[in-house]
């Protein structure tokens, strides 16, 4: 049964949602070509052509919608800003736990999409996706767990007894002695963790195949900043005699040919800063202790900076595309 919102035009939360998973999903496409031309395990291939395969067909679906809506198809990523057939540039491990990185960032997309979808079919594709990212997930995770490459969250021993907070300490952490992590915040340092183990590993092979300079400069500085950004979480953790754990065999090959196009690579680069600066405000929010809040506050504010800088980069070689904008009221006035 076509419902009433079916008639009308597209939201701005919608037309917000279907640009940035179209574009999303079509750099996806780029970025698994190439791994699935390249990577040597067939079972990891095999997780890299199913989430190409769930990119090719969401790219699909949001065609056809911005066709109908006579919306102007954004321009995004092609064929032409990506050679799948220049020299290897990633381990098999690493593409394996990109590709299960993919069905995270899916899972997290999908569901802020859902609510924001007015239409019944947007409503019905956003479920479908959330499903397709699960499974894309489950996977990449199974695989992960068999082949011995999965990064396993710390643990800790199980509570004997449920406990109540008695003292103010327990929100402290500026100076002196501080009360041992939480489950919730160990959870949050060793994603945050891993998380920028595995975008440093991925800047410093687009720091090697860039074509520009200062785009070289920029894919160098985010992997430092992200090994520092690491080395933030695993001090938190050891000071809770927490094991921080490895962070897999992310390797890097030596190649330095053109493989994506710089284009590509700073807005892979910018969406990675700001997923990560939405993971530290929900870390920030789940966090008791004054000391994990002012660390992420401080992370914020140096990705920020970094992702700002970026931003210019891209303003700068005409690589910034624009999303669905409301019109300039003043301008129109001026006629």
């Amino acid at each position: 049964m076509t419902t009433y919102f079916d008639h009308t035009k597209l939201t701005a939360s919608e037309l917000a949602v279907l640009f940035g998973s179209y574009t999303d999903d079509a750099l996806a496409i780029c970025m698994l070509s190439y791994f699935a031309e390249h990577v040597e395990d067939p079972e990891i291939k095999a997780c890299v052509e199913y989430g190409l395969e769930l990119s090719k067909m969401h790219v699909e679906i949001d065609r056809d919608i911005f066709k109908k809506e006579e919306l102007p198809i954004p321009e995004a990523f092609t064929e032409q800003d990506v050679n799948i057939t220049a020299p290897r540039l990633y381990s098999d491990e690493l593409i394996l736990n990109y590709v299960q990185n993919l069905g995270i960032m899916g899972l997290r997309s999908y569901s802020i999409a859902l609510p924001k979808a007015s239409r019944k079919s947007l409503r019905e594709q956003f479920t479908h996706c959330l499903q397709s990212s699960a499974e894309l997930y489950n996977r990449t995770t199974e695989l992960s767990i068999q082949k011995g490459a999965y990064v396993r969250p710390p643990m800790i021993p199980y509570p004997q007894q449920n406990e109540f907070v008695q003292k103010q300490h327990f929100l402290a952490g500026w100076m002196g002695e501080q009360r041992p992590l939480t489950s919730i915040e160990i959870s949050l340092l060793f994603m945050n963790l891993y998380r920028n183990s595995l975008g440093s590993a991925l800047l410093t092979g687009f720091a090697q195949v860039a074509q520009s300079q200062k785009v070289q400069k920029h894919m160098t500085r985010g992997a430092e900043i992200s090994k520092h950004h690491s080395a933030v979480f695993a001090k938190f953790l050891s000071e809770s005699n927490i094991p921080a754990p490895t962070s897999g065999n992310f390797t890097v090959m030596t190649t330095t040919d053109p493989i994506f196009s710089d284009k590509l690579i700073m807005y892979h680069t910018s969406a990675l800063q700001n997923a990560g600066i939405g993971f530290y405000g929900e870390s920030m929010g789940g966090s008791q202790r004054k000391d994990l809040t002012a660390a992420y506050g401080r992370l914020i504010m140096e990705a920020g900076e970094y992702s700002l800088d970026g931003a210019n980069i891209m303003i700068d070689n005409g690589w910034f595309e624009k999303p669905p904008s409301a019109p300039d009221r003043r301008e129109l006035t001026k006629g």
